[in-house]
């Protein structure tokens, strides 16, 4: 596990900005985003990829951070990566509460929790499976289409989720254009799963 300091007061940051939210429940909301560099997945078809080796990005001081967030309009806060749960995020949780803000976290689910947050949006990866307690109180399962064997994947984080979880299948952008149909079949033989898209890459916006 990649641990660059106990305390949760520095971080590896890739990237911040304000956009909107474009997947999942809620998509065009506007938020400030914040991603972590580090993954210990490594997704094939990640269109982040350059997140994955947390030593390439800046180990920098939580509270800049926190100051840079604190002026931000919207309220709310998207912590992504890679994946955030690499380091602890019990302090940047405090602090941004303290402060009011809203804190969502997406994550593979594949480290054990840390921090406190108001939404999680769990998307499961088959080459690191979700942690069970991930699992149980997520309250949104996105699940990323790339193939027919992904329906089957879907199905199987979905029995493990609590009956609360809002349910999301997901094209794979490259793959999009073939995928959608059956993604868009399968919800209507399933009525439990909603179709999300990557909205924020037809605005193209961050």
């Amino acid at each position: 596990m990649i641990n660059l300091s106990l305390e949760g007061k520095e971080l590896p940051i890739m990237e911040e900005f304000y956009s909107l939210q474009g997947e999942g429940f809620h998509s065009g909301k506007p938020a400030y985003f914040l991603r972590v560099g580090g993954c210990d997945v490594g997704c094939f078809f990640c269109d982040v990829k350059e997140s994955w080796d947390a030593s390439k990005h800046t180990l920098t001081p939580t509270d800049e951070v926190i100051a840079r967030i604190a002026c931000n309009p919207s309220g709310a806060v998207v912590v992504t990566g890679g994946e955030p749960l690499l380091y602890n995020m019990n302090y940047l949780c405090d602090e941004l509460h303290k402060l009011g803000f809203l804190l969502f976290l997406e994550t593979s689910g594949s480290e054990p929790l840390s921090g406190c947050w108001d939404w999680i949006c769990l998307s499961p990866k088959k080459d690191a499976a979700p942690l069970p307690e991930l699992l149980k109180i997520a309250n949104e399962l996105k699940v990323i289409i790339y193939d027919e064997d992904d329906f089957v994947w879907a199905e199987k984080n979905c029995a493990k989720v609590k009956e609360q979880c809002l349910l999301y299948l997901q094209p794979e952008w490259s793959n999009a254009k073939k995928m959608m149909q059956p993604i868009v079949d399968y919800a209507l033989n399933n009525p439990k799963w909603r179709v999300s898209i990557q909205s924020h890459k037809y605005m193209k916006i961050p």
